[in-house]
């Protein structure tokens, strides 16, 4: 059984976790101790080194799982954060969650969620991800854009060097709701459709004749009758709506203090939100046309991502919390203790997120649970579908789950 834990998380991921751990403080202590006596003697540098390798070595040999508390010597693979819990760690009583997740996972049969890596056929950095019906596509460097068709652990090219051949970035994909059109978005205003029915490709660089890079992507609609809202790093926002092949780009407006828009997102035809860099979140309810701020107040980190139902909105932040609300009260819940989440999606009942450490956290009936993936690096975007979940990050990495998602 250790052996099986081993090789399914890596020495990589797990040493990363035991950094955090109460072990790996004393380890260190006693490294630098027993370092400042080898003035004394030489030998002292053995102990030293012994000191701080062996415990970590010990503990993956074992199968161990750190836990960052010093009350318990391993922790489970998944954990769980209940909706008691949010309140609880906004006053301040952050191991209100261990101790739910504690007493929730010794009652909980159910099976965990698998989380898989699949091979793709690129080494750059993925940076966002999209899942349409039957298939899954994801963006990133250097123009790259890639198609699963359903379900499949199969990568294809879509695009090698983005839609206008320029080999910019592509920041975001995003796709209407019956999933027949996909937008891709990124560096030096490079903008393209892509017709899942007739795998056409349609470039729509430079809309409005700006180049700027777009942050952020939303498309709302389905097919032949879309709405696409772009953002930038300057704050602006870009609305369009394309009919019959064609594309009309109104004036942009910029909703906020003129701080980069860091994501976008619309839960349907009419509700959409952004957020940016200096806490600001804004909500439509007229399709993009016009946007009012809605929080957030006192935020510690940097917000990352938005995401959106139809009853609740998502914002996620660079030092691991996710705020739910869509309306004050904006309720946080730590999903991880110093660990940027970067990425948030929503699908009707269902939001996932991930971060910099490779884990998914996951929220379903009223709770959250974190898991941890075979991703080596971080995870920049996510996407949850009615049967597959995807998440991409660093290296090329695709890590994607169908098995009881809803």
């Amino acid at each position: 059984m250790a052996n099986s834990t081993r090789s399914e998380r890596g020495f990589v991921p797990f040493f990363r976790r035991y950094t955090k751990t109460w072990i790996h403080a004393v380890a260190t202590a006693g490294l630098t101790a027993f370092g400042t006596l080898t003035f004394v003697n030489r030998a002292f540098a053995i102990v030293a080194v012994g000191i701080y390798v062996l415990p970590p070595v010990v503990l993956y040999l074992r199968g161990a799982n750190p836990d960052p508390s010093p009350n318990s010597n391993a922790a489970p693979e998944s954990e769980r954060f209940s909706d008691d819990d949010e309140r609880d760690i906004a006053s301040g009583n952050e191991n209100a969650a261990d101790d739910s997740a504690e007493s929730e996972e010794d009652g909980d049969d159910s099976p965990v969620p698998t989380w898989t890596s699949v091979e793709t056929p690129t080494e750059g950095t993925l940076f966002d991800t999209a899942v349409a019906g039957d298939a899954a596509y994801a963006v990133g460097e250097d123009g790259i854009f890639l198609r699963s068709e359903g379900k499949s652990d199969e990568w294809d090219v879509e695009l090698e060097d983005g839609p206008n051949t320029s080999g910019a970035d592509l920041r975001g994909v995003d796709a209407t709701a019956d999933g027949d059109a996909v937008w891709v978005a990124g560096d030096g205003g490079a903008l393209g459709r892509f017709d899942s029915t007739e795998n056409r490709h349609t470039d729509r660089s430079a809309p409005a004749d700006i180049t700027d890079n777009w942050t952020a992507l939303a498309v709302a609609g389905t097919a032949d009758d879309e709405t696409v809202l772009l953002a930038n790093g300057s704050g602006q926002v870009l609305r369009g709506r394309y009919r019959n092949g064609e594309i009309a780009w109104e004036t942009p407006f910029k909703p906020g203090s003129g701080s980069s828009i860091s994501a976008a997102t619309m839960a349907d035809t009419s509700v959409g939100y952004l957020c940016d860099t200096n806490d600001g979140v804004f909500e439509t309810d007229d399709g993009g046309e016009t946007f009012r701020r809605v929080g957030i107040d006192d935020v510690n980190g940097t917000l990352t991502d938005v995401a959106a139902t139809g009853d609740a909105c998502y914002v996620t932040t660079d030092d691991g919390v996710c705020y739910r609300g869509g309306d004050d009260p904006w309720t946080p819940t730590r999903l991880d203790e110093g660990v940027g989440i970067r990425a948030v999606s929503a699908n009707e009942g269902s939001v996932a997120a991930c971060g910099e450490t490779g884990a998914v956290y996951e929220r379903t009936d009223g709770g959250w649970d974190r898991t941890v993936t075979p991703a080596s690096g971080a995870l920049r975007g996510i996407s949850v579908g009615a049967s597959r979940r995807v998440a991409v990050g660093e290296d090329g990495t695709v890590v994607q789950r169908t098995d009881g998602a809803e």
